[in-house]
């Protein structure tokens, strides 16, 4: 019976941070577009902002499960330059022609959390940093791919943003306490390693609707948007989710962690980009061999638990 209460504690928290963030995302958006914010710049900017992920991230780091912490944003970013792009591609080709400064700033993203890790630790203070290069890498990726923005009407504004906005947050904020209790009870009653639980179910689980944002502009041929979702929701993962987690409490990288899923999302990273270098965009063959290469990482990743 607990352990049927762990899974379902961890189903509603999952599903809360996931209603929530929506509800944050749609009361942004709103705000967004009566304020006539540039298409690309908000795309990059509030569709990376994953405070779902965020929030789970806080919670498991808060009720001791460190491991699973750091694969929200470690399992999250492989997650998302292999698996939400590879799926996305296979459901609909994705063509854009990212400027090269573009492509390098999404390509360096993840190094200062590589260089900050290697000892095994993240400070408060290294969270601090991580997320100044946050504020850094974002600028150089928008402002890189200024000449992509096309320019098209705000969608129409909802009604009263402020209130969603603040609803979205109490949401997410009870549902990472849920989620943090799942994910305790499910390590202890299942004996389910904590780190592979947050780096692979708990990473895809939160970020599947992912998929639908990468997917639908690529149908409507808006492959730069679809693009954008997944760099600018990398740069937020490795920079400031990280900054932010660790600035909280500081956060300690298990073994797993350190030699496999580090490695692992910074070589994710790379591999998208040289796809995106040399193919302007992803295709379908590439898009499988993107989901060749995430079932590969959790297979390795099941294998070492």
């Amino acid at each position: 019976m607990s352990s049927v209460v762990a899974i379902a504690l961890l189903v509603a928290g999952i599903g809360l941070v996931v209603g929530g963030a929506e509800l944050f995302f749609e009361g942004l958006l709103s705000a967004a577009a009566r304020l006539r914010v540039p298409a690309f710049a908000l795309t990059a900017v509030v569709s990376g902002f994953e405070l779902e992920n965020l929030a789970a991230g806080i919670a498991a780091n808060a009720k001791g499960l460190p491991g699973a912490a750091a694969g929200t944003f470690l399992g999250g970013t492989t997650f998302l330059a292999l698996g939400v792009a590879g799926i996305g591609a296979l459901l609909a080709p994705i063509r854009a022609d990212l400027p090269r400064a573009t492509i390098l700033w999404l390509l360096v993203s993840p190094w200062p959390l590589l260089v900050v890790s290697v000892d095994g630790e993240l400070s408060r203070v290294e969270g601090a940093i991580l997320i100044a290069w946050f504020g850094v890498a974002l600028f150089g990726m928008v402002r890189a791919g200024r000449s992509m923005v096309v320019e098209t009407g705000p969608p129409e504004p909802k009604r009263r943003p402020l209130f969603r906005v603040i609803a979205g947050l109490a949401v997410l904020t009870g549902g990472g306490v849920v989620l943090g209790d799942g994910l305790r009870r499910v390590v202890g009653d299942l004996g389910v390693s904590q780190t592979l639980l947050g780096n692979t179910a708990i990473a895809a689980s939160v970020e599947a609707e992912e998929i639908g944002r990468v997917a639908v502009p690529a149908r409507r041929g808006r492959g730069d948007v679809a693009l954008a979702n997944i760099g600018g929701t990398i740069v937020h993962f490795v920079a400031f989710n990280a900054g932010v987690i660790a600035l909280v409490r500081p956060l300690h990288l298990d073994s797993d962690s350190l030699h496999l899923h580090l490695p692992m999302s910074v070589a994710a990273t790379a591999v998208l980009c040289a796809a995106l270098w040399l193919g302007r965009g992803l295709g379908r063959a590439t898009g499988g061999v993107f989901v060749a290469l995430y079932v590969a990482y959790v297979a390795a990743a099941i294998a070492i638990a």
